[in-house]
């Protein structure tokens, strides 16, 4: 049994007590409670080492993995404790980003098919098959789509639009550049494609009727708007009744240069901002995750988020 001491030591730090408030709900390995809080895993083993010496955590072996979790043996001192820890957790300031994160971690786990895929995207480049590439990959997917109405917002010179275009209903590119409207409308003409529509418009309130399109995307698009949570609350506002939103985006990074060399308003964006920005807009089932890191400096990765109206 632990003295009380030691686990008085044990949460004299607000990290330890943001460990124990997320424990609570369910038992979480040191990769999920790193993705949770973004701390390194050496910090947060430490941390977990601590509380696990002085009695008020578990953990246990799962293949590779090890889970901890609040220990639910305490003697009722440590209980005490435990029940403290908690409290105390919802004072600091990144409790509601923490249960966010969790929320989203906790989902995605029971998600399977997005474990297996990111399990085949880790194998993809290891191995080299003639023929095989992401380009053929995304050309199969695209013949999936069903005949959908398709908002693409912050377009740019219309790259995906005209992809999208090739399988589905209608696509309707915004962009707030004349000349990249004008640019995007004059290759869709050119390539025959009568059902893309380039639109000159802001993200905040693009030009789209209410409730007509079935999907919207924000193709690394969100970071340049001026009001991000007004743009997927706009997209909302355009989608039909079960239309969904699809955002990519990069994850909040320190590399300012961005602003100059891309003109990006915004150095990427936390899940947990993204979640809560979706569920304020009123949409449902919202699943975010990081889908790619560049391996070159500065590692930017990129995070998609999906919901339903």
């Amino acid at each position: 049994m632990a003295s009380t001491l030691q686990s008085l030591r044990a949460l004299a730090d607000p990290t330890r007590l943001r460990i124990m408030a997320l424990l609570e709900k369910d038992e979480l390995s040191v990769n999920e409670l790193q993705e949770i809080t973004r701390m390194g895993q050496s910090r947060i083993s430490t941390h977990l080492g601590l509380l696990q010496d002085a009695g008020l955590l578990r953990s246990r072996r799962e293949g590779k993995r090890t889970f901890y979790g609040l220990n639910q043996n305490a003697d009722g001192v440590a209980r005490d404790f435990i029940d403290l820890a908690v409290r105390g957790a919802q004072e600091t300031h990144e409790h509601s980003a923490d249960q966010l994160n969790l929320k989203r971690v906790l989902a995605r786990r029971h998600e399977q098919a997005q474990v297996y895929f990111n399990q085949i995207a880790g194998r993809f480049d290891r191995v080299y098959g003639p023929g095989r590439s992401w380009q053929a990959f995304g050309h199969l997917l695209l013949r999936v789509l069903p005949p959908l109405v398709v908002a693409d917002l912050g377009s740019g010179e219309g790259l995906l639009s005209e992809l999208l275009a090739r399988r589905c209903k209608k696509v309707i590119a915004i962009d707030n550049s004349e000349k990249i409207v004008a640019f995007g409308a004059a290759k869709a003409r050119k390539n025959g494609l009568k059902n893309l529509q380039f639109r000159l418009g802001d993200l905040e309130n693009p030009p789209v009727d209410p409730a007509s399109v079935d999907l919207v995307i924000l193709s690394q698009a969100l970071h340049h708007a001026a009001l991000p949570a007004q743009a997927i609350s706009s997209a909302h506002r355009i989608l039909r009744a079960g239309g969904q939103i699809m955002i990519l985006d990069l994850l909040r990074h320190n590399f300012e240069k961005a602003r100059e060399l891309y003109g990006d308003r915004w150095l990427g964006f936390a899940e947990s901002d993204l979640h809560r920005w979706l569920e304020e807009a009123g949409f449902k089932k919202i699943e975010i995750s990081v889908v790619a890191r560049e391996e070159q400096p500065p590692h930017f990765q990129t995070i998609l988020a999906g919901a339903l109206k």
